[in-house]
Formats: C-alpha cells, structure tokens, sequence
C-alpha cells in the first residue's frame, strides 16, 4: 500500500477536486478500511452547494463499507481482512451528554464525512468502537446501506409509529421510501407518500406503496384529508428538507398527532409558524438527526 490515495476533496462551496492525498494515520485505538462502495447522502449535496455547516477542506462520505488493511496496536474487536462499516458518529464518551445515553449531542461529537474526513477516498480510518463487521453473504452495496436504513429506524423510533396508523411522507427518494416500507413493518394500515419526481413516484408504486400522490397534478394536502376523513395523518415524516414542504407537512398532520423533522433543510433558512397552532392541536414535533443508539445492530438485521 502507497502512502497516497485518491480522494474528493470538497475545497468550499461547489468546488470540489479529485486529488492525491496522504492515506490517513491511525491511532492505536482506529482501524484503517479500503472503502468498497460509499452512498451519496442528501447532506452531502447540501455540503457541497455551502447549506450544510462543515469544515473545509472536506473529505465527504459516510454510507460506505469496506475491508480493514491495517489496525490499531490496542485493537482487538477487529483483524486485518475483515469486511466492515462504521457508525459515523464519534463521540467523546465524557461529557454530560455521552454520559445521559445522548451521543450524538456530545460536546465534541465528530461526524466521518461531515466533521472529519470521510470516504471519498481510497481509504477511510474510524475507532475500532465504531466498527461493525458485516454479516457473511451482505455486499458491499448493501454494507454501505446499513447507515441511512440506521437513520430510518431512529426516526421511526423518534416519531413512534404504530399500529393503525395512517403515515404520511412528503418525498419517494431513498429516504422517504425506506420509510414508508418501516412504517409498514411497524404496523402502519396506511402509508401515504407525496412526491414530484416521475422516476420517484413509479419507484414508490412498484414497491406497493398504499397511496401514492404526484405533487406535480394534486394537492398532497387535500388527497391527505381525503384519505383520512378530513383529520390529516397520524404521523408526518418531512424528507426532503425543503421550508415550502416543511409547511407543508404542518397542515398535513392531524389534531394530536406527530410531526417528523427528517430533511435536512438548509441551516440559514426559517420558516414561519403559529405556536397557537401546535398548543391548540396538541402536535408533537421531533427532529431526527442521524441514526445511532443501538439502530446499527437492527438496520444490519433487517438487510
């Protein structure tokens, strides 16, 4: 193995090169993985285009899998020619946040790809802690999957479907739809997605998606009502990450039910909202960051 590696630096927004950089150092406690196959996820455009806070320059990249080529002298959980994915979150494990069980609050959280150099690149290094093995027979494109479906099942978590639910999701990419197949699995009777992307929206009907609406010719918000008897749904997951569809997703929502902050909107825009609406209606709002606390062990289950 050379000392050089090929990456995609992200220099600043929309100016990303493709370079020769040195392969990175591992501690005694990291572990050094060949990247096989890396996602691109939507924060990664959202870097890129300079709506993201990240620091620059930036090797992005966080949904990948790969084999280990070198490890640590105090690594043990872990051997060279093990296949393997990595809980992006770092936590430091001593601050009052990593202490209450809230990792990805931590005072000095680093996220791979977002924080500190992730795998657009050759070579990725990650704490042996954060290392998972993959299971025989997964590939590799299904081990670089195991982080966004960990995503989905915190927001499931988060936003606590359950049975007899109606479930309404406003977007049919990668995300939404994983999504709509969990909330099945939790025990969801209905399933309704909104989406404007033709490639989307077939997508959506071939997996048997409940109801599913083109933005583009209807109102999601009627046909919601519509479907509901006029109450909105149970639970609303936003998974575009867009202010218009964040407003959207207010009025979609019934008296009493739940709203899912999912899309990553841009940091450096706000949008307007009538507190006398979430009093009067009893709404309960969550945000769902990125998936961890035990969400890893499950997503490579369900793969």
């Amino acid at each position: 193995m050379t000392n050089e590696m090929k990456a995609a630096v992200t220099y600043g927004k929309q100016n990303l090169k493709i370079e020769r950089v040195p392969v990175p150092e591992i501690k005694d406690n990291e572990v050094l993985i060949k990247v096989k196959a890396c996602g691109i996820c939507g924060t990664d455009p959202h870097i890129y285009n300079g709506h993201f806070p990240a620091p620059m320059p930036l090797i992005q990249g966080h949904e990948f899998a790969g084999e280990v080529v070198k490890v640590g002298s105090n690594v043990t959980s872990v051997a060279v020619g093990d296949r393997v994915t990595a809980d992006i979150n770092i936590s430091c494990g001593n601050c009052y946040y990593c202490r209450t069980g809230q990792k990805l609050f931590c005072e000095n959280i680093t996220q791979l790809g977002v924080h500190v150099n992730g795998a657009f690149a050759e070579y990725v290094k990650a704490p042996e802690n954060n290392v998972y093995i993959l299971p025989e027979g997964m590939s590799w494109e299904e081990g670089a999957y195991i982080e966004p479906l960990a995503c989905v099942i915190r927001g499931q978590e988060r936003a606590n479907v359950s049975m007899g639910d109606t479930v309404a999701i406003i977007g049919a990419g990668p995300m939404g739809l994983a999504h709509a197949l969990m909330a099945k699995l939790n025990g969801a009777t209905k399933v309704i997605i909104s989406e404007m992307n033709q490639a989307r929206l077939q997508k959506a009907r071939d997996l048997g998606i409940d109801v599913v609406i083109d933005a583009s010719e209807t109102d999601p918000v009627q046909e919601v009502l519509n479907q509901t008897g006029g109450r909105g749904a149970d639970v609303v997951f936003e998974v575009v990450g867009a202010i218009p569809t964040y407003q959207q997703a207010l009025n979609l929502v019934r008296k009493g039910g739940t709203l899912v902050a999912y899309g990553a909107a841009p940091a450096d825009q706000a949008m307007q909202i009538k507190p006398f609406d979430i009093f009067s209606k009893e709404l309960t709002i969550v945000g769902s960051y990125a998936g961890t606390y035990g969400t890893w062990v499950k997503a490579i289950e369900l793969i």
